[in-house]
């Protein structure tokens, strides 16, 4: 019989994945390889610093049999810690801030962990910020161990130990350039001293947010003052222990839209379903690889999985809402259901038999000026309150006449899926377009639901 003892087996051992239409897009003469750390039990690199730092504390007697694992953590560190623990028989507890994907957060329940989730926007070192409250509730619990991911040793021990080591054997040496975020420091520093232990000339290149503090960091000695952006699981606002700058050769900025738009790509034309600090990663090994003839061999780490994701960057309407969706994936049917929340999101109409009055009592209601007018889900024409003041000025008995005696032309009718452009194009002559799927009427646009769209 061939069998794993239990999940933490699988853990390490991901294999390279050759990046291929990417490359050729861009010219790039040079080999890329995604190490696949999403393949991992939990589907992220962090299953690696999970075990490694409990096996330590277990070790130096830090945590006990009946313990609690406390951390303040993105997600994935934790998950990789509740896999470790679900086996052992340790409980958990992790400190998430509102900025980690729905996804994670049910991932961490579903492993049996107790989640409290800390307002994104507090600073560290105020009581509210996560890794703040995560030291507070483990120093308030019993017989609790907190790892601490930023300073443990085991964090980038653990990649000295398996993921340099497996890079290495996997491209026969022949390895240029490591592309990795810069996180809790983990990843790339324990990665990049083995890999510059066995060749002093391969570069270490840390991709990071704009918004982190590292690039300048590293460039200047100096700490700036952190902003704030979208991506998950990489960046600081100050510096970590675990980050060794030395090792660093490098650090490239991402922006959100580049993380983001290239962990699409990455899923559309490689197959790779990936998160959004994958696609920081990504970005920045293209770049690296632009530089390179031939004899360039990059590897870049896959972070995580896009499942993580789905509600995050991998919604078209979420990213419409961070105002990151490119204008060509705009469609008609995406602008309907995620307009302004002020917009009726519901079609409100007429119909042709109704009385006029009836009909201008419910656009006051609703506080719109414009309605259609459908029969049996069809457009046959439309309302709008300037014109039907105009004629009941010259009529006011005109109140008690059917809808269709006063109704004006039809707004113009567009397929669900119907790009941006022409969008824009029918409400050049039109004060709203219709939305038909199936030949149903199912939204409304007016031309104040694109003015926050891109032109």
């Amino acid at each position: 019989m061939k069998f794993y003892n239990d999940i933490l087996g699988l853990i390490g051992n991901t294999p390279l994945v050759k990046i291929n239409k990417l490359t050729a897009q861009q010219g790039i003469k040079a080999q890329v390889f995604a190490k696949m750390e999403s393949l991992n039990p939990g589907y992220s690199v962090k299953d690696r610093i999970g075990i490694s730092m409990i096996e330590h504390a277990e070790k130096s007697g830090e945590l006990k049999p009946g313990g609690t694992i406390i951390e303040a953590t993105s997600g994935n560190t934790g998950i990789g810690l509740a896999i470790a623990a679900a086996v052992k028989g340790y409980k958990c507890i992790f400190v998430l801030t509102e900025k980690v994907s729905t996804e994670k957060l049910r991932y961490l329940k579903g492993l049996g962990a107790d989640v409290v989730v800390c307002p994104a926007a507090a600073k560290h070192g105020t009581p509210d910020h996560y890794v703040e409250t995560a030291k507070r509730i483990s120093q308030e619990t019993p017989n609790s161990f907190y790892p601490d991911q930023y300073s443990h040793p085991a964090n980038p021990a653990a990649h000295y130990r398996t993921t340099g080591p497996e890079i290495w054997n996997d491209t026969d040496g022949k390895i240029t350039h490591f592309v990795s975020g810069v996180g809790t420091g983990g990843t790339i520093s324990g990665t990049g001293r083995y890999l510059k232990e066995k060749n002093p000339n391969i570069q270490i290149i840390g991709a990071d947010p704009f918004g982190s503090i590292f690039k300048t960091y590293k460039e200047t000695g100096q700490v700036p003052e952190a902003t704030p952006y979208l991506v998950e699981g990489v960046g600081q606002s100050l510096p970590v222990g675990n980050a060794d700058m030395k090792t660093i050769d490098q650090i490239i900025n991402i922006t959100d839209r580049d993380s983001f738009e290239t962990a699409r790509q990455l899923s559309r034309v490689e197959g790779i379903f990936a998160g959004g600090s994958t696609g920081t990663n990504v970005a920045a090994a293209l770049r690296v690889a632009k530089d390179l003839d031939e004899n360039g061999l990059v590897v870049v780490i896959i972070c995580d999985t896009g499942e993580h994701y789905l509600s995050k960057f991998y919604s078209d309407e979420w990213m419409k809402e961070k105002l990151l969706l490119e204008p060509q994936r705009i469609t008609a049917g995406l602008i309907s259901e995620t307009k302004d929340s002020g917009s009726p999101k519901e079609v409100i109409f007429a119909a042709p038999d109704e009385i006029l009055s009836d009909a201008l009592a419910k656009m006051s209601k609703n506080g719109v000026t414009q309605i259609p007018v459908l029969e049996d889900n069809r457009s046959v024409g439309s309302l709008k309150e300037s014109r039907i003041l105009a004629k009941l000025l010259e009529n006011r008995d005109l109140l008690n006449s059917a809808v269709s005696e006063v109704m004006d032309e039809s707004f113009p009718v567009l397929d669900v899926d119907a790009s941006f452009d022409i969008v824009k194009e029918n409400l050049h002559r039109a004060p709203a377009v219709l939305i038909e799927d199936f030949k149903r009427v199912t939204g409304i646009i007016t031309r104040a639901d694109v003015l926050d769209l891109p032109r």
